[in-house]
């Protein structure tokens, strides 16, 4: 559990009134003390985040926030949090004091759990009257095992209405069996005595899906497909596109993995399509590059210095920059003639969905490295074919 990135897990985000009980129920979910208990309003300030795992889904991320009736100096920076967590939640627990029900919060489309708290002091009658008008909340007098078991049920159930095929990376385009050739180059990005994220999940998704997987580096490719029979798919580092392209046989169809979690976690034919500005940017035009996570930064950063130049040199146009890393990124984006985020290896599905929302909502061009070194190396179609071909089904 402890080793699941926390890019594959579902978020579950604990919200309610302050002084709901909605620290007590995320310690006893918990199975332990992390978020501070007091009667004091807004005695939780930043949202706390906490892996666990929920027995027999599997591991998730449990988010408690800061109250959403916080009348304190700082509330409404604590409410900026708060709601930047819907960003990237996929389950939302509601908790209300049943005594003082908090008023209406829009949720959207999320699926949203209603807990009422303080039910042995509220009485008989009064649980009774409220659980007549919502028959599908959970009741809870205490924090015991057996009492949060009925909301354990509810968030089990509710996630795994959330699970389908497209939460994998080649399961769902290759049949059990099939041949593919993983080209990893070991450079200054790569961590001493390990690979990269991407590459990690893409080896275990191949192991879940019966798919057979030769990992090389890309000084060894060559070699390694004169010794296979067949091979259905070569998946590079985006970096290695243009070499890549260059050995392998032109009927052999190519992609990378920046690509492979592209079409995982968004909407792949989006970040294509924004491409197609990259041919008229002018000089001066904003770009805006987003990174998920933070890194120090090498001499050959692909984000900071590789697709920059490359852009620069591709459209003969001086080009500016922004770089931001973490979840936030700017409201107003109208400045900007293009976005390109990152593969999205540390950030789940829903946040990178509600991204691609908001850039679509404001009519601005996005794409993704993996896609954007695809174009600018040239063979941005034959690195797209197994997606556009797959729109349908396994190949």
């Amino acid at each position: 559990m402890e080793k699941t990135p926390l890019a594959m897990r579902k978020n579950i985000a604990i919200f309610g009134n302050t002084n709901a009980g909605k620290s007590s129920l995320f310690n006893a979910l918990l199975g332990q003390e992390m978020s501070i208990v007091s009667e004091v309003s807004g005695t939780t300030t930043d949202p706390v985040i906490k892996a666990m795992e929920l027995i027999p889904y599997g591991p998730v991320t449990l988010i408690d926030t800061a109250g959403l009736g916080d009348e304190t100096v700082l509330g409404e920076k604590r409410m900026e949090k708060t709601r930047d967590i819907l960003s990237r939640c996929d389950l939302v627990i509601l908790v209300n004091d049943i005594m003082n029900i908090g008023r209406h919060f829009d949720f959207g489309k999320l699926p949203v759990i209603r807990v009422y708290t303080k039910c042995d002091i509220a009485g008989f009658d009064a649980v009774n009257a409220v659980r007549g008008k919502d028959k599908d909340a959970v009741f809870v007098s205490e924090y015991s095992e057996s009492a949060l078991a009925p909301l354990k049920e509810k968030m089990i159930s509710e996630l795994q209405k959330q699970e389908r095929d497209d939460e994998t990376l080649l399961g769902n385009i290759l049949t059990e069996g099939s041949m593919v050739v993983l080209v990893i180059p070991i450079d200054a990005a790569a961590p001493k005595g390990r690979i990269i994220m991407p590459q990690v999940q893409t080896i275990r998704d191949c192991l879940d899906h019966g798919i057979k997987a030769v990992c090389v580096t890309p000084d060894r490719l060559k070699e390694t497909l004169s010794e296979l029979k067949t091979v259905d798919l070569v998946v590079t580092d985006s970096q290695a596109f243009a070499e890549v392209n260059e050995i392998i046989p032109p009927d052999a169809r190519l992609t990378s993995f920046s690509m492979l979690l592209a079409n995982q976690k968004g909407r792949i034919e989006q970040l294509i399509e924004g491409t197609r500005v990259i041919k008229d940017l002018k000089d001066g035009d904003e770009i805006l590059m987003l990174e998920a996570c933070t890194h120090s930064t090498t001499h050959d950063d692909i984000g900071k210095v590789k697709i920059p130049a490359m852009l620069q040199k591709k459209t003969g146009k001086k080009l500016n920059f922004t770089h931001l890393s973490g979840y936030d990124f700017p409201k107003d984006l109208s400045k900007y003639s293009l976005v390109i985020q990152c593969g999205g290896c540390m950030i789940n599905k829903k946040a990178i969905l509600n991204r691609l929302d908001v850039f679509d909502e404001q009519g601005i061009p996005v794409t993704n490295y993996g896609v954007v070194l695809a174009y600018l190396s040239g063979i941005l179609d034959r690195a797209s074919e197994i997606f556009l071909d797959n729109q349908n089904g396994i190949i």
